[in-house]
């Protein structure tokens, strides 16, 4: 193991494999499915139920180039533009170019898209792209479906799985190479408690880390818990401060926390107009795309429209569509808004931006090698280079696909040796555990310094109460008689990854003093391609500081190869 690690028993149980994949949204069962095709003993590991991560919650669908007319390059252009200046382009064109086959392999795993009379993939359009290039399910249930069919062959190929399962740590051989992780079982079965599972090759699919802030659309399992594994294990993450603030989330309250109900942007791919309170379409004349344009763009005119009115959110207007198509068409959204007492049949639906999409991530290059030997990270958790600084709507999915077949060839091409962890799995510095009630507190500090609208000042303050927290579980965890102050668990496991993450973040953010893609500095409002055309990468020094570094160029630079 690293020299940086949670506060945990010993693993009091340990299996061996070939490769353990950690998350079961479509970027880890993709993974998991082709490593077992390959032959290799695969192990899928998952915080909740197999079919309990954010791919399930995905309403709008899958970009790929499709249609007729359509092609990977304008894919690639639309993408490009989205991504700000900041997307490496090769990267960008592996996702467009190899996607529509990986959209055609998913259907032959059993995904069922939503067609034409005639037969074809019905097709719309989101935010960002010029064409209809938006394959979707069920309506608005494209996640539920895609999830629905992958745990279907996860189960008929009988993987070896692990559900209600915490990652902890990554475990290393003596040369520093993956050896697997350590882990915790919640609940009674053939494993439970902290165990290992050993494997030569691991592959982080832990999605994202909304619930670092009070508001999101993330479920209550995305807590940052990979980007926290991999910092600890010594491995780069890059692009943190570009995290997505969805334009269309149901406004619950201005008191209203935890996981939202998002309002897909096929809404208003199909025609829904963003209003203010006296009913002005205030898009047209931002963008081309008036209500299409960019997340970025449009979370931001919202958030000034709002400032501008003295409002806590805005509308949604899609009172033109009638019941029929709000029926057929987004039956899910439906019945969200009508849970919560609005009926878009006939009134607006009011919105406001929450914390949607990490954009960055643990780097990779395009195998999914991260800076660890043996590590690997795909989805959401991963920087890939492909969404830059905002990424472009229902990139997400693709990228999950493309990226983990990538990562399956290329463990199956290295069928690297299983090797025993190095010592004592329990040794290593114990990061001090925060306190489960910290949670709320960086959470509101999140999203008042770090939110959707940021500044020198507002990021600053946000460092200064986030290093209290970090100093305060250090100074706890010193009693007289040397014993924690915090008992290990869950809720603290996940409160300590969710200040680690957030520590990291607020550094990167601070450090691009400029406005790009869906980091928004009001003091800093205009992009500096001139200085700031740059990658920010951190790792986290032995004193468990965040080290913020550039790079010298523009693209995504290649990684240290795993083997």
């Amino acid at each position: 193991m690293t020299g940086i690690r949670l506060t945990a028993p010993a693993p009091g149980w340990a299996i061996d494999a070939d490769v353990v994949v950690v998350g079961s949204g479509v970027a880890g069962l993709t993974a998991a499915l082709r490593c077992a095709a390959a032959g290799l003993d695969t192990v899928v590991v998952t915080k909740a139920r197999l079919d309990d991560g954010s791919t399930r919650w995905a309403q709008g669908g899958i970009a790929a180039a499709l249609g007729e007319g359509d092609t990977p390059e304008q894919h690639l252009d639309d993408t490009l533009v989205a991504g700000a200046g900041l997307c490496d382009e090769e990267a960008v064109r592996t996702l467009v170019t190899e996607g529509p086959d990986a959209v055609r392999r998913l259907i032959n795993t059993g995904a069922h898209f939503d067609t034409t009379d005639s037969g074809d993939i019905a097709l719309t359009r989101e935010g960002g792209h010029h064409r209809r290039r938006i394959a979707h399910a069920g309506g608005d249930a494209t996640g539920a479906e895609i999830s629905r069919a992958l745990v279907g062959a996860v189960r008929e190929a009988a993987l070896h799985t692990i559900e209600n399962a915490l990652v902890l740590d990554l475990l290393t051989d003596a040369e520093g190479r993956t050896a697997g992780v350590s882990l915790h079982v919640m609940g009674e079965g053939q494993h439970d408690g902290v165990g290992a599972v050993r494997a030569p090759s691991v592959v982080l699919a832990t999605g994202g880390m909304g619930q670092v802030f009070s508001a999101t659309t993330n479920p209550p399992v995305s807590t940052g818990d990979g980007v926290a594994l991999a910092l600890r294990a010594g491995a780069e993450v890059s692009d943190l401060e570009f995290v997505q603030f969805h334009p269309t989330v149901l406004f619950l309250g201005a008191d209203s926390e935890g996981q939202q109900p998002l309002v897909s942007e096929a809404v208003r791919g199909e025609g829904a107009h963003l209003v203010d309170g006296d009913g002005v379409r205030f898009m047209l004349g931002q963008h081309e795309l008036a209500e299409l344009a960019p997340r970025d763009i449009v979370a931001k005119a919202i958030t000034r429209r709002m400032l501008d009115h003295g409002a806590e959110h805005m509308y949604l207007d899609a009172r033109h569509f009638g019941a029929r198509m709000w029926e057929q068409r987004f039956p899910t959204i439906l019945a969200a808004c009508r849970s919560h007492g609005i009926d878009p049949v006939t009134e607006p639906i009011p919105v406001a931006p929450a914390a949607h999409y990490a954009s960055g991530g643990v780097r990779t290059d395009l195998r999914g090698r991260t800076t660890v030997p043996g590590l690997y990270a795909c989805g959401e958790v991963a920087c890939t280079g492909v969404h830059g600084a905002n990424r472009l709507a229902s990139n997400s999915l693709l990228e999950g696909l493309v990226f983990a077949e990538r990562i399956a060839a290329d463990i199956a091409e290295a069928r690297p040796p299983r090797t025993e962890p190095a010592g004592d799995p329990d040794a290593g510095d114990p990061a001090p555990l925060l306190a489960p009630e910290a949670r709320t507190a960086i959470q509101r500090t999140m999203t008042r310094g770090a939110g959707v609208l940021r500044s020198a000042d507002s990021l600053a303050a946000a460092a200064e109460e986030l290093e209290a927290l970090h100093r305060g579980a250090a100074a706890d965890a010193e009693g007289p008689s040397g014993a924690k102050a915090v008992v290990p668990g869950v809720d603290a496991w996940e409160v300590t990854n969710l200040l680690l993450v957030s520590r990291v973040l607020v550094a990167a953010a601070r450090d691009r003093e400029e406005t790009r893609g869906c980091h928004w500095r009001e003091d800093r409002p205009d992009r500096d391609d001139a200085h700031s055309r740059r990658h920010l990468v951190v790792r986290i020094a032995p004193d468990r500081t965040p080290v913020v570094h550039r790079t010298e160029t523009a693209a995504f630079p290649p990684v240290r190869p795993s083997d």
